[in-house]
């Protein structure tokens, strides 16, 4: 029986994750700053799971790096140890509002990059002692190459990216595997605003592949996958001429 913890529990990805953990009789975790909306998806996993259902939870602001220890040392308490961690909480900061402000823009990478190095590395140490685990963050297509409609969002999501991809080479030898799931454009509440088309993908469809590639041990992933072949082409844009793209 898989024990995860989940931070960033209630966004709509990581609690369509849940819902699938908690079909197979994994053990979960669960961390959000709502405490409202926490009671909410623990009740309804509960509800899913019936009585072998084993979902314990906690509230906590993640941009604050003190509470990351005491985090998993209440998750390990409580599971009697981990097999999964599954980063996946986050804002999608208005750029407009970053440009015009430095504070904005710290606060965003706080939040979408600091802590997740924070975590990242507390993971990474735990299941290193261990001997063996998956670690997953929730990175971003936004984070292959800087836009200027999101740039600060993509450099936070790349630094993620970047920070992954050497915390999976160090860890290679020692049976923790280090999942980045990239996704693309997700219809969230997060991204309410945002007119969809054809490429946009719902919460389940994501957590369907994020479910699958931790189970696979998977290294880098776009979900949906044909996100992988648009972000090629993307990087391999030439500079003087992606400069000139409104992207």
């Amino acid at each position: 029986m898989q024990r995860i913890l989940i931070f960033g529990a209630t966004s709509a990805i990581a609690a369509a994750c849940a819902r699938r953990w908690n079909a197979l009789g994994a053990q979960l975790f669960l961390v959000a700053r709502d405490q409202t909306r926490l009671a909410t998806l623990r009740e309804d996993l509960t509800v899913r799971g019936g009585p072998r259902a084993t979902i314990e939870t906690a509230t906590a602001d993640l941009a604050d790096l003190s509470t990351h220890i005491g985090l998993f040392d209440a998750a390990e308490r409580a599971l009697g140890g981990l097999d999964i961690v599954l980063i996946a909480h986050g804002t999608l900061p208005d750029q407009t509002a970053c440009e015009a402000s430095i504070d904005t823009t710290l606060e965003a990478i706080q939040v979408n990059a600091l802590s997740y190095v924070s975590l990242l590395t507390e993971a990474a140490n735990r299941f290193e002692r261990k001997g063996n685990g998956v670690i997953a963050a929730i990175s971003s297509v936004a984070g292959d190459r800087g836009r200027k409609s999101n740039y600060v969002y993509g450099a936070a999501k790349g630094m993620v990216s970047l920070f992954m991809g050497g915390l999976r080479n160090r860890l290679a030898g020692k049976d923790v595997a280090v999942v980045n799931i990239k996704p693309g454009f997700v219809d969230t509440p997060m991204t309410a605003a945002f007119e969809k088309g054809a490429l946009w993908a719902k919460p389940d469809t994501i957590a369907k592949g994020i479910v699958k590639a931790i189970a696979r041990r998977r290294d880098d992933v776009y979900l949906p996958g044909f996100w992988g072949l648009i972000m090629f082409v993307i990087r391999h844009i030439p500079e003087r001429l992606f400069k000139r793209l409104s992207l």
